[in-house]
């Protein structure tokens, strides 16, 4: 789809002088003017918490925090005085609908985050950030599908369907990449913007161009947004013993809901478990941390350094660790905590990869809240295997490779999931 052509009135720009700048800037009111520097000052002066996440973070109370001062700040009187010309040129030239002030501070603050050039950094308004904390508890209104980054186009794509809900009806697939949103690029959006452009009121449409791998042309697929409960773990038991296991994401919900499977499976006869990390896109470090504490033997989980060089460990008394043969399954949809999970596991030889190589998401992110009920996600740290292992940007080899044979999967009338055979072909010489 070709991309409208730009105009830019170069000649009309020369012809306003720095007097028609003087006049405009007095003739506009200062209330933009001191709302913006306040909002860039509460920037600055962010909070700190002290409870990390991976890509979703647990609820905070911003009496537990405290004010970071910066010094050396970039804000002074002539980064404020550009900032009221530009707000004012906005003003006075800008042709298509009229800006509202708290959207043009709003995009400074998105503007700064946009600038570190990390795509899992960015700006929560309040609406966004109670947003987020309600994804976390497992209930929310949209399609059902977890979202990702693409690594070779940018764009966003879908990382994993939930099951029973209207992307899964509709046909939506994993790894599909979403060019469009109801016909508007996705192109330099934040995952946090195309999902908020893909949600809305239940019982509305939205429309999702698709790119698929294997079709020729762009896919156009309506969805019908409703309320999604969804359960991060299911169980299965197999009429040989061997239990099966997803997680789909770590949110507040999942460790309970893993216990309650776990504990489903030992009372029915597991006397094996496959671990289903596909497509898994990760969620709270606290909540891997306790669900590897209920697999793993004595030792260190994982730990993070920040940029200080500071050190923080998570370890496991090894009191729970599984008593049966276990093989997990991995893709390049499994990312940041459940990666976390599989490294551990494949560090202390505790069970068997399957699958395909993941993500590679080795960074942790932070929640930081502000007083007036926005909040900051910022990149705080690199996370590290038991064995000191760094896989940003590279990823966990399984110890067995599978690639995933989609066409006998989406394209039968009996899916065949190969990657699960194998999982349960290798469990058994396992036993």
């Amino acid at each position: 789809m070709s991309r409208e052509n730009e105009f830019y009135d170069l000649d009309s720009l020369r012809k306003a002088s720095v007097p028609d700048l003087e006049r405009i800037e007095k003739e506009k009111k200062s209330s933009f003017y001191s709302g913006l520097a306040i909002g860039v000052i509460t920037v600055l002066l962010v909070v700190c918490s002290v409870i990390l996440g991976v890509q979703l973070q647990q609820r905070y109370n911003t009496s537990q925090v405290q004010q970071i001062a910066v010094e050396d700040s970039f804000v002074d009187s002539d980064l404020m005085n550009k900032m009221q010309t530009i707000e004012a040129m906005i003003d006075y030239y800008y042709y298509l609908d009229e800006v509202a002030p708290e959207t043009l501070e709003e995009g400074v603050y998105r503007g700064m985050m946009y600038s570190l050039g990390d795509p899992y950094s960015e700006y929560y308004t309040q609406e966004e950030l109670s947003e987020l904390m309600n994804q976390t508890e497992g209930i929310y209104y949209g399609i059902g599908a977890y979202i990702g980054t693409d690594q070779e186009s940018t764009l966003p794509k879908i990382s994993g369907i939930i099951a029973g809900t209207p992307a899964e009806e509709a046909g939506i697939r994993a790894d599909d990449i979403i060019y469009e949103v109801d016909g508007e690029s996705t192109y330099g959006y934040s995952i946090s913007e195309v999902v908020s452009r893909i949600k809305g009121a239940e019982g509305t449409h939205v429309i999702l161009t698709i790119i698929r791998e294997g079709e020729k042309d762009f896919l156009s697929i309506e969805v019908v947004r409703r309320k999604v409960e969804s359960p991060t773990v299911s169980v299965e038991m197999f009429e040989d013993g061997t239990a099966y296991i997803q997680i789909v994401e770590f949110d507040d919900v999942t460790k309970g809901q893993f216990e309650s499977a776990l504990e489903t499976a030992r009372s029915s006869g597991m006397n094996g478990i496959i671990l289903d990390l596909r497509s898994n896109p990760g969620g709270n470090l606290s909540t891997v941390v306790e669900i590897a504490r209920m697999l793993l033997p004595k030792g260190l989980i994982v730990y993070t350094e920040d940029k200080y060089g500071k050190r923080t460990e998570y370890t496991c008394d090894g009191t729970r660790e599984i008593e049966v043969p276990m093989v997990v399954l991995i893709d390049g949809n499994s990312a940041s905590a459940s990666e976390i999970l599989a490294g551990a596991i494949k560090d202390y030889e505790t069970g068997t990869l399957v699958g395909t190589t993941t993500y590679g998401k080795g960074i942790v992110q932070q929640i930081i809240p502000m007083e007036d009920g926005s909040a900051l996600k910022m990149t705080i740290s690199s996370y590290f295997t038991p064995k000191g292992n760094d896989i940003h940007g590279i990823g966990i080899e399984p110890d067995i490779e599978v690639p995933f044979d989609a066409e006998a999967y989406h394209n039968s009338e009996n899916p065949y999931d190969n990657q699960l055979q194998k999982a349960w072909e290798v469990l058994n010489e396992m036993k």
